[in-house]
């Protein structure tokens, strides 16, 4: 989990549903442009052909006819996307409204604040069993818990349909969503190394199914493909190019690699994770599931070193017997919890007089001293001017035990 942690750069212009709400009026936009150059100079020819002496009723009645058939699939096809801005409309609508009712809390110990924990984290969950593949367990849950507009169930199974189909060994919708948002990709920030990447593994990809029939005409149609969509990317991906080259020399049976390696299925599963990771970019969504952040920002929150420590009473110490309420000393989150990052606190919460042993470990000195006395009058007691860890049963001078300056 530790390897994952990345931050993730908020982006108002680029938000999921801004981006939604922005491509649907895009393609509203295209549609009423393609039918304006089609009615009007159709309406004018139609017109001035109605004046000519040669024209007839019927013609200009069936000019009439296909210019209102047009029109109204246009009008149709404006209604389906309207009712989609509506819909994003209301999913903005509920999400605002969801923080608003945070807000109004008035505390934390609220009976309210647990009723909305509740919901963030059915939501948590949703995008949890989204992005795992498990669509129709989300839509089950989101149903059940009535939050379908609180996640992005729409977003994340077109995405997982186009990646399933890259698993089965298909490359036409990939590409197809690659041609219907490449101009997103590059106004919204995503690197053009990104596009050209999972561009060119895609026509690898096929370059590669090619050469797998060993046929001759399909090897010489794989040359004309290299040439066409692999060669214009020589620059930049010089080294994949020469071994798709080396390709044509080996049977799909082969044990040397990297050609093994390309001709295994695997690469499959490598291409639909190129196209989940760049679709998550292009739509600013986490690479992580929002429960993996959730949970790294807890452990961190209340993780401490003495949760991990041989002397203290955790789930890595089988030695100690003393118990302990800490989250993260739990044999649940223990060893999740070992890699993750301390927490940054700007206040540090120590005892009024602090006193360090040689052993790095500190005390307060009264609550030290008050320890000492009581092992000393004890059956296991330290002779006088001598001091024991509590912690480590380590003992030491007194003369060593020096004070401590906070600054």
């Amino acid at each position: 989990m530790a390897a994952e942690l990345t931050t993730v750069k908020l982006n108002a212009e680029s938000h999921l549903l801004l981006e939604l709400s922005r491509r649907n009026f895009k393609t509203a936009q295209r549609y009423i442009e393609r039918e304006k150059d089609y009615i009007f100079p159709a309406l004018k020819d139609t017109a001035n052909a109605s004046f000519q002496p040669s024209a007839s009723p019927d013609q200009t009645l069936a000019s009439l006819d296909v210019m209102i058939n047009r029109m109204q699939n246009l009008k149709r096809k404006l209604e389906s996307f309207h009712e989609e801005e509506r819909a994003l409309q209301n999913h903005s609508r509920r999400r605002i409204q969801h923080l608003q009712d945070l807000y109004q809390i008035p505390s934390l110990a609220d009976v309210k604040y647990d009723d909305w924990s509740r919901v963030r984290l059915d939501r948590l969950l949703v995008d949890y069993l989204l992005r795992q593949g498990y669509g129709n367990s989300a839509v089950a849950l989101a149903k059940e818990k009535g939050i379908e507009d609180l996640v992005d169930l729409s977003v994340f199974e077109h995405c997982q349909k186009i990646a399933d189909s890259l698993v089965k060994g298909q490359t036409k919708e990939a590409l197809a969503w690659i041609a219907q948002n490449s101009a997103a990709l590059k106004k919204l920030g995503v690197s053009l190394d990104a596009q050209n990447t999972l561009e060119f593994e895609l026509r690898l990809q096929q370059y590669i199914e090619m050469v797998r029939t060993r046929s001759q005409a399909r090897l010489f149609e794989a040359t004309l493909h290299a040439k066409k969509y692999l060669t214009p990317h020589m620059e930049t991906h010089w080294e994949e190019v020469n071994r798709a080259a080396g390709l044509l020399a080996f049977e799909p049976d082969t044990e040397v690699e990297p050609y093994q390696y390309l001709y295994s299925t695997e690469r499959w599963h490598h291409l639909a994770q190129i196209f989940i990771s760049t679709h998550h970019a292009l739509l600013s969504l986490p690479a992580r599931p929002l429960l993996h952040i959730a949970l790294s920002a807890g452990l961190s929150a209340l993780k401490t070193p003495s949760c991990h420590s041989a002397y203290a009473s955790s789930s890595s110490n089988a030695g100690s017997t003393t118990t302990t309420v800490c989250p993260i000393c739990s044999t649940e989150l223990n060893d999740l919890a070992r890699n993750v990052p301390y927490a940054h606190h700007t206040k540090s919460y120590v005892e009024t007089d602090p006193v360090v042993l040689p052993n790095g470990r500190i005390y307060g000195r009264e609550r030290l001293l008050d320890l000492q006395r009581k092992l000393q009058g004890g059956m296991g007691g330290v002779e006088e001017g001598m001091i024991r860890d509590p912690t480590t049963k380590v003992v030491f001078s007194m003369d060593e035990v020096k004070k401590v300056y906070i600054s």
